[in-house]
């Protein structure tokens, strides 16, 4: 089962834990986590005689998750943290029982906040005890024995007891079922032990001070590139400058503070032209690469992907911008890496006929011939290549629209929650050997230039005229502001402006050919409660 996770945030819980703290006043560190958590939580879970605190040390969560713990103990038991004691627990926890890199890797799109992702359910008994409520990342970016996820379905009773009509407890036992497949299922999926954590726990943060090369792309705006500076490093925490621009030669410029969890959580706060956004990134086990995306704190469906390479030295190559080449056409391509010295090469049909060297690679003019052919290219500098690190392409043979599906929600209109928007792209496609759209050989061509428009999408939405009320879409960046929030007195029955709507983008196919493609768009009302991982 495929279902689209809602993209929206509030940001009403855990602001320290992306917010970090200047590299040079690290806090509460110098008291150490176990301390923090004995004098903040050991009145209730009070530790025994071998020091460990019943609930809490038989548990393992994310960041996000160690958060949004504290956070319901504040709400629901009145407990006063501190921010700064916050910020210690949450750090401690994390480092001690956290996840390892491949236990959060299939969750990724929860702590990132990737716009649209859809999750594809195995377990029907999975879909309906956990799915209806929440996302499948809620419970599998934690960790827990069989006796753990028992009580946390007691929790779910004691603090959601209408939940027994969601788990259709008229039709069969569902708390028999609840205590016996579903925490069998759960403790056999994600428990407490793990040779994964075995072998990661106590791993130490690598030395990320210095410079990396950056590559990224923003779907509205397109590729970008440039630097980040990295400075400080106790306690993991960071101080952070950028210097990037877009393919257009428009300036992105920031600085910020991170933290890094579990030696391999980057989370940070970033001023991005002004507009403060935050960082969810993994580093690698070398401390070479770190990869994930920024989002606006309010808007978070409205970010970038983002790649960072630590300029140590090593020849390597991250990305080629752009990915997609015309036959016959000579582009300017930026090739982002660390060291990137010697012979450039996209391979046969394709000419590079001056170089420029930059702080974050080296800036190509390349020439590529009419008959090149088609496909997937590596490119090459000296001891660096990117294995299909660009396309050929005579013309597009398909396009899609990304996300396939979005949510948006309305807001302001003089209300307390903002509105939220949806942005979308068309995405190229060539057919692959096979000649046949749709299939496992096609080749994604990227990002291309579109003219958006929206419509209704069934006989109810148009009766309704969701088009003309639910909102708006830019023609040429395929951005969807939705309405204002608020009962509308010019709606039939006076609804509000919510709508179910189809998004369309028509592309050139690169020989005067259009193309055209859908997405599905839900606009809905606003999100009152909510939290990291949803």
């Amino acid at each position: 089962m495929k279902r689209t996770v809602s993209v929206t945030a509030s940001w009403m819980v855990g602001a320290a834990l992306l917010a970090g703290a200047s590299a040079s006043a690290a806090g509460a560190a110098e008291t150490s986590g176990a301390k923090m958590i004995e004098e903040n939580c050991g009145s209730c879970h009070t530790p025994d005689s071998s020091g460990k605190f019943p609930r809490i040390s038989d548990i393992r969560k994310s960041p996000e998750g160690w958060d949004m713990s504290v956070s319901r103990m504040q709400r629901w038991h009145g407990v006063a943290v501190s921010a700064e004691a916050r910020a210690a627990i949450v750090k401690y926890l994390s480092d001690t029982q956290g996840l390892a890199p491949s236990e959060s890797e299939p969750f990724r799109y929860a702590l990132e906040q990737q716009p649209g992702a859809m999750e594809t359910l195995q377990d029907p008994e999975m879909v309906q005890m956990c799915g209806r409520c929440h996302s499948t990342a809620r419970p599998g970016l934690q960790r827990r024995d069989a006796a753990e996820w028992k009580r946390l379905i007691n929790t779910h009773v004691g603090q959601w007891p209408t939940l027994e009509f969601q788990l259709l407890s008229r039709d069969r036992d569902w708390w028999t079922i609840a205590n016996t497949t579903t925490t069998d299922t759960l403790a056999k999926m994600w428990g407490f032990k793990s040779k994964a954590w075995d072998s990661w726990k106590g791993h130490k943060t690598p030395d990320l001070k210095g410079t990396w090369a950056v590559a990224g792309h923003q779907p509205g705006k397109g590729d970008y590139s440039g630097t980040m500076t990295v400075s400080g490093g106790a306690d993991d925490r960071f101080d952070v400058r950028y210097d990037l621009s877009y393919a257009d030669g428009s300036a992105l410029k920031a600085d910020g503070a991170s933290v890094v969890y579990t030696g391999y959580e980057w989370r940070g706060t970033v001023t991005l032209n002004g507009v403060e956004n935050r960082e969810v990134m993994t580093l690698s086990a070398d401390g070479k690469t770190l990869s994930g995306r920024w989002f606006g704190s309010v808007n978070d469906e409205l970010g970038a992907d983002v790649t960072a390479v630590k300029t140590d030295g090593k020849p390597t190559l991250i990305a080629a911008q752009p990915m997609a080449l015309k036959a016959g056409e000579r582009a300017m391509v930026s090739l982002v890496g660390d060291s990137l010295k010697g012979a450039v090469s996209f391979g046969p049909g394709m000419t590079v006929i001056d170089s420029e060297s930059k702080p974050w690679g080296l800036s190509v003019v390349v020439e590529v011939a009419a008959r090149a052919a088609e496909g997937p290219r590596e490119v090459s500098v000296g001891g660096a290549s990117l294995s299909k690190g660009a396309v050929v392409y005579d013309a597009v043979d398909r396009v899609t629209v990304e996300p396939p599906m979005m949510i948006a929600r309305v807001g302001d209109g003089g209300g307390p929650l903002p509105r939220h928007y949806a942005q979308f792209e068309a995405i190229g496609y060539l057919n692959g050997k096979d000649g046949k759209p749709g299939t496992a050989d096609d080749i994604r061509l990227g990002a291309l230039p579109a003219n958006w428009s929206h419509d209704n999408f069934d006989e109810a939405a148009k009766e309704l005229e969701d088009a003309k009320f639910a909102g708006s879409i830019d023609s040429k960046t395929g951005l969807f502001t939705p309405g204002e929030a608020g009962p509308n007195p010019l709606r039939a029955y006076k609804t509000n402006n919510v709508g179910n709507l189809k998004v369309v983008a028509q592309v050139d196919n690169g020989q005067g050919k259009p193309l055209s493609a859908e997405s599905h768009l839900i606009v809905t009302v606003q999100r009152w409660v909510d939290g990291w991982i949803r």
